[in-house]
């Protein structure tokens, strides 16, 4: 590896900070919301979803360069499956996700994106599929999603479900991965971001139109403070890795996407109250970590040979 491609960690180390911290914060809104007494709805949790997005997204456009031109340019096709597969579907499943199960769990289960890309990107791109190695590679990672989730702590909800809804977001978010690479010829980081949050926001509030009368009972000062801070995790976050892939290979940025669960695990724990670190989660993020490096550099030596 050149010494340039060692500079791509201090960035992916700012999105895994970044998007570690939204484990917690989005935890700590529904136990507030808990505390206050209100009887959150689920669309309750994907409207509160949607202004963060909207927000984000809007804020990104702002700082754009040509971002009416580029929307021109663009098939629209393929941006409104950037917005839905990047935004839209994933948060569906990972907003329910983060309430049915703890913080930590969570975290982990979002590490599982760079299993599908391997599934995923075969389909949409056309890439060789994985080799019996890379395969046996991703039923290890399997066990350890299946580990964490039997023993996944005090706060670990309905895990079974929760981490179901986690792993299904990830695929989503892998698919509006592999449908940036179709966006970026004709539409820069910003720009491409921008579009695929704030029109995914402004769905998932549509979805939760149910939700618009109790704006004021569930936006109060303390979860404006915390959505206002997700919006910049979401804005950040996105248009650094989304740039990031127009600089460096794909493989090399799934390998470093095992920062991020660790990241929003730690987050998760320091943070929020009754959060344990369980053996369970301990093996089975091991597993899941050291199989997903393990897979990733197969890949990468693959393509090179």
């Amino acid at each position: 590896m050149s010494s340039s491609r060692y500079l791509v960690f201090l960035p992916v180390m700012l999105c895994a900070l970044l998007w570690g911290s939204a484990f917690p914060c989005i935890k700590l809104v529904y136990q507030h919301w808990g505390e206050l007494g209100v009887e959150v709805q689920l669309t309750d949790r994907w409207f509160f979803a949607g202004i963060r997005f909207a927000v984000g997204g809007g804020a990104l456009l702002l700082l754009a360069k040509n971002p009416w031109r580029e929307w021109k340019q663009t098939p629209k096709k393929h941006l409104m499956g950037l917005s839905l597969g990047q935004t839209f579907f994933q948060y569906i499943f990972f907003y329910l996700g983060l309430s049915l199960s703890g913080g930590a769990l969570s975290a982990l289960m979002a590490s599982t994106g760079s299993f599908w890309w391997m599934i995923l990107a075969p389909l949409i791109l056309g890439v060789a599929w994985p080799n019996v190695r890379q395969w046996m590679v991703l039923l290890v990672g399997a066990l350890g999603v299946a580990v964490a989730v039997y023993a996944p702590g005090a706060s670990g909800g309905d895990s079974w479900v929760g981490a179901l809804c986690i792993i299904v977001s990830t695929m989503f978010g892998s698919i509006g991965m592999v449908l940036f690479s179709k966006v970026k010829p004709t539409m820069g980081a910003r720009a491409a971001t921008g579009y695929s949050l704030f029109l995914g926001g402004l769905a998932l509030m549509v979805l939760a139109v149910d939700s618009w009368p109790r704006v004021s009972l569930l936006f109060d000062a303390y979860v404006l403070m915390l959505t206002s801070w997700l919006a910049v995790v979401s804005a950040v976050g996105f248009a650094v890795w989304n740039h990031l892939t127009t600089i460096y290979p794909v493989p090399l940025l799934a390998s470093c996407r095992f920062i991020i669960p660790i990241c929003g695990m730690v987050q998760s724990l320091v943070f929020l109250e009754g959060e344990v670190m369980t053996w369970g989660l301990w093996l089975g993020g091991a597993l899941v970590v050291g199989s997903t490096l393990l897979a990733t550099w197969m890949s990468s030596e693959r393509k090179r040979g």
